[in-house]
């Protein structure tokens, strides 16, 4: 088995190069021939395509393929046309992984193509959510880094040719938000199973809350809602209204859980400081999920008003 990385980055260097130092380091496997890591820069200004080409030594098996900002879904398409092995991994550039990542999910993928006769199959490894940047790989497990995702590119290895079968990523998803899912809903119809593997670990670094990053994370809302309508156009299910969360239901539960917009970003601003000050920045943002979610299928009715989507 030839195993292809692909992973998207733009302006992630700090986090990116642990990544890469950990991809450097996978323990030695019978399942696996050889593997690569296909490293797309997105456009990055921060010096990314320098500094690799400066440190090529430390990093071997990465090849780096760069591009105009096009968003993450060209970016993944672009690293499968320029992959050379016979099962893709893909994973995001705040990735850190264990030795054993890439073994695990080799195992996985042969027992089940032995054991179903054919290669319709993807394994969803294990997603651990960090702020700790200096040592990301000693966080626990957390009820909230439980995913119910079908396919997220966070962390999942799935046979080439099937991948290619589903059609690769719609470029169509340039802002931010739902491209893996919607290839998901594709893999499925095709027939694909999900098959988890908790042995092949990923931890996902990002920065503790800060009160500055509220308006960033407003601004992810409401790509996402114009992303969510793209996702629905495409695949105007149930499933996928309740996925987005484009109902009625969804619209009236975050209207009451924050008292009709009482709760906002602004008058949750004093508790969110005093619980970020006092190192309850995971908190923090569990609270401020409750607004983030009105913003985000607010916008979403809102959008679909405008271009007459019901």
């Amino acid at each position: 088995m030839f195993i292809s990385v692909v992973i998207p980055t733009y302006n992630r260097w700090p986090i990116l190069e642990k990544c890469l130092v950990a991809l450097e380091a996978q323990s030695p496997s019978g399942e696996i021939d050889d593997y690569e890591v296909v490293l797309v820069d997105d456009g990055s200004t921060d010096g990314t395509p320098s500094r690799l080409r400066e440190q090529a030594a430390r990093f071997p098996h990465v090849r780096l393929v760069e591009q105009a900002h096009g968003g993450p879904a060209e970016g993944r398409n672009r690293g499968v046309d320029h992959a050379r092995g016979d099962v893709i991994v893909f994973i995001d550039s705040d990735l850190v992984v264990t030795p054993q990542f890439l073994s695990s999910h080799a195992r996985a993928l042969q027992r089940y193509w032995h054991q179903s006769g054919n290669r319709l199959c993807f394994t969803y490894g294990a997603v651990i959510n960090t702020a700790n940047f200096d040592q990301p790989t000693t966080e626990r497990h957390k009820l909230r880094d439980l995913s119910w995702a079908y396919f997220a590119t966070g962390n999942v290895a799935i046979d080439r040719t099937v991948l290619q079968r589903s059609g690769l990523f719609d470029t169509g998803f340039r802002l931010y938000g739902w491209e893996d899912l919607e290839l998901g809903e594709r893999l499925r119809q095709m027939g694909v199973a999900l098959v988890k593997c908790p042995e092949a670990v990923g931890y996902h670094w990002h920065p503790a809350l800060s009160l500055a990053q509220v308006p960033d994370l407003i601004r992810v809302e409401q790509e996402r809602a114009k992303m969510g309508l793209v996702f629905f156009r495409k695949h105007p299910t149930r499933r996928v209204r309740f996925i987005i969360q484009f109902t009625w239901l969804h619209l009236i539960l975050w209207e009451l859980l924050t008292l009709g917009g009482l709760l906002n970003e602004r008058s949750l601003r004093p508790l969110l400081k005093w619980l970020i000050s006092h190192g309850h920045a995971a908190v923090a943002m569990e609270v401020l999920r409750l607004p983030l979610n009105r913003i985000g299928v607010r916008a979403m009715f809102r959008e679909a008003k405008a271009i007459g989507l019901r």
